[in-house]
């Protein structure tokens, strides 16, 4: 499991520690995620701290939502048969053995975080994200340190568009932002529902229906808040950039370029492309 350094206010993981807030039952609970290991297999112990008390209604949500961020139930051997003729991935598989992409709590997170990336860098984009997280998110003060939980569609639905604009949000993000959290706050959308389809396509049609939301932020939204390991957002600049680093000898290619070579994963395409951005990050020759 790789998450980026993050922010320990936010969300971080490191020396086999990860923590973040939630909203569990209406109720800020701060959930530390610890792993070791035990002989063959890796162990997950999970620390739970709040300044409201926890009861065992709690618990069963805080197991669901652990194991949804850190795909526990998924099982990679099919990925890794699927990509064992491709001799650049297998190899990848090889050095990442047990690599799973990291999923938001929520859907919505997924979608806000994909519309703040908008055609800006991901440096610019993080930024943006943390302030407002900070800005319009709900604290937690547990032994002197300060942790919020992402902001909630009705936090982001009352946020005045000034407000959202000084996080460093253009206009039109700052409108695409509003109507969505207005939209789930009045009950004419709800992004939950996507995670009992199981056709990937029609999640992407209904959310390219959203004002603001085109395929590329829907195909990251799938893939981030839904495991949509077959969604491949081919027009990212990023993504293409790492299938030509390790595919093409760093040689310009275009999205249908990126879709050709993506074929020879089947539908773990946006997995595939996930360890390309993590091989890339890590700097692992080939």
């Amino acid at each position: 499991m790789v998450f980026s350094d993050g922010d320990f206010q936010i969300r971080k993981y490191e020396e086999g520690k990860f923590w973040q807030v939630l909203m569990i039952n209406n109720k800020l609970i701060f959930i530390k995620v610890k792993s070791s290991r035990n002989a063959d297999e890796l162990e997950l112990s999970i620390e739970l701290k709040s300044n409201e008390d926890i009861f065992d209604t709690d618990i069963e949500p805080i197991k669901k939502i652990v194991s949804d961020i850190f795909n526990l139930d998924f099982n990679l051997k099919f990925f890794y048969d699927e990509v064992k003729n491709d001799k650049i991935m297998s190899k990848l598989t090889k050095m990442l053995f047990g690599l799973k992409t990291p999923t938001t709590p929520t859907i919505f997170e997924a979608l806000v975080d994909s519309i703040v990336e908008q055609q800006i860098s991901l440096k610019a984009a993080h930024s943006i994200e943390r302030k407002i997280v900070k800005k319009f998110g709900s604290a937690l003060n547990i032994e002197r340190r300060v942790y919020y939980a992402h902001p909630t569609p009705e936090q982001l639905n009352n946020a005045s568009s000034d407000e959202l604009r000084e996080c460093g949000l253009s206009f039109r993000k700052v409108e695409y932002i509003k109507d969505i959290s207005k939209l789930i706050v009045e009950r004419k959308l709800d992004l939950e529902k996507f995670k009992e389809y199981e056709n990937i396509n029609e999640i992407i049609d209904e959310l390219c229906k959203i004002r603001g939301i085109g395929k590329w932020t829907a195909e990251l939204t799938v893939i981030r808040g839904l495991n949509g390991f077959n969604s491949f957002p081919a027009d990212d600049i990023g993504i293409r950039r790492v299938i030509s680093h390790y595919y093409c000898n760093d040689k310009r290619i275009s999205a249908f370029d990126a879709r050709k070579i993506a074929k020879k994963w089947g539908k773990w395409k946006g997995l595939a492309a996930f360890y390309l951005i993590i091989a890339e990050i890590q700097d692992i020759k080939i």
